[in-house]
């Protein structure tokens, strides 16, 4: 296994993380997984024997079945492994219930201390931008957690640019701890995070978990061009993780993953991860399974070393239209753009 160094922080993470949103299949996310405590205290045992040391859940998964299953399944380990939740989303029908404010972060973190059986939590994420709440505020209820102890590193997930920039400002002024992490949706198939979130990670030292990195199964390899996969046929018109813009381009994807991935004799989910594990800032891949085979298959990325001629491939195949302002700055900055600037604009150069 590879450890990463978790954005400026002192922190090394492997490069893939256990991700348990399967566990416990409660309402909603029954249709992501129903892990149950047996499987998932394997699937976390796999985990550790191959070297991962970053768990990572969140009290909305199974409305906290998620956080007891995995509490459970790391008695006895605890010294062993780096745990990290989320909050933000609704826990209770109540006006408080929900939220990125003081009231409702403090009293998340400690439900979630009590659902895991921990003392603390190491890597606490706000898990949505909350446009209610000041966030100074949050920062402030962020910095407290730390301080007391109950929290060790803090991250983001789901913010876009400005909100970002807004946290990490908030913090900066008033000397509090600030996000060491963000986790965000990047994939081949999406690929929107390298406009703004990649480059901000570059720039204020942010490391990046990337939740879903198959794109739901989508990159997987089991959804062809003309074919029916086993478990039926899919529409992808409904599909809303990632929600898909251009079915041509998405099967173009995973055709060249199932090549690439037939060429080095592994399949079209390791390349999809391997790829993603050669992106800058990346972290750490949080990898989920609704099964041990198919934990055992994404724990293989880490083996596989593609070639620049496969990084090229897949990267034309992937790339994305150049938007505005980064349009205009390729045609007339180009003489002036930095590394940051570069972790997007290089690829469109020269127009």
């Amino acid at each position: 296994m590879e450890y990463r160094q978790l954005g400026r922080s002192g922190l090394k993470v492997s490069a893939l993380t256990l991700g348990t949103m399967t566990f416990g299949g409660k309402g909603r996310f029954a249709f992501v997984g129903r892990t149950n405590a047996a499987d998932a205290s394997r699937m976390v045992d796999m985990a550790l024997d191959a070297g991962v040391n970053l768990l990572d859940t969140s009290d909305i998964y199974s409305t906290g079945a998620s956080e007891e299953i995995l509490g459970q399944a790391i008695k006895g380990k605890r010294d062993n492994v780096l745990i990290a939740t989320k909050a933000r989303f609704p826990m209770g029908a109540g006006p408080n219930d929900a939220g990125l404010s003081r009231h409702h972060l403090i009293r998340a973190c400690d439900a979630s201390l009590s659902r895991l059986g921990v003392d603390h939590i190491d890597l606490y994420q706000v898990h949505e931008w909350d446009g209610l709440t000041p966030v100074e505020e949050t920062m402030a209820a962020l910095d407290s957690l730390v301080t007391s102890g109950k929290v060790r590193y803090i991250g983001v997930s789901n913010f876009c640019g400005w909100q970002l920039m807004k946290a990490l400002g908030a913090a900066d002024r008033a000397g509090s701890a600030r996000f060491v992490s963000q986790q965000i949706h990047y994939t081949l198939e999406a690929r929107e995070a390298e406009y703004e979130l990649v480059p901000i990670s570059l720039d204020q030292g942010l490391g990046i978990l990337v939740w879903s990195p198959l794109a739901g199964g989508l990159l997987s390899g089991k959804y062809r061009r003309g074919q029916t996969p086993e478990e039926g046929g899919r529409d992808f018109a409904g599909w809303k993780e990632p929600p898909i813009r251009d079915e041509a381009r998405l099967y173009d994807i995973i055709e060249l993953l199932v090549k690439i991935g037939e060429e080095h004799g592994t399949s079209a989910a390791e390349v999809a991860l391997a790829w993603l594990l050669r992106r800058p800032a990346v972290a750490s891949i949080v990898i989920g399974a609704t099964n041990e085979a198919q934990l055992q298959t994404n724990l293989k990325s880490v083996e596989l070393s593609l070639t620049d001629d496969d990084m090229e491939r897949l990267n034309s195949a992937s790339k994305l239209p150049l938007l505005y302002p980064y349009w205009h700055q390729a045609l007339t900055a180009s003489d002036r753009l930095g590394a940051v600037d570069l972790s997007l604009l290089a690829q469109y150069l020269p127009l």
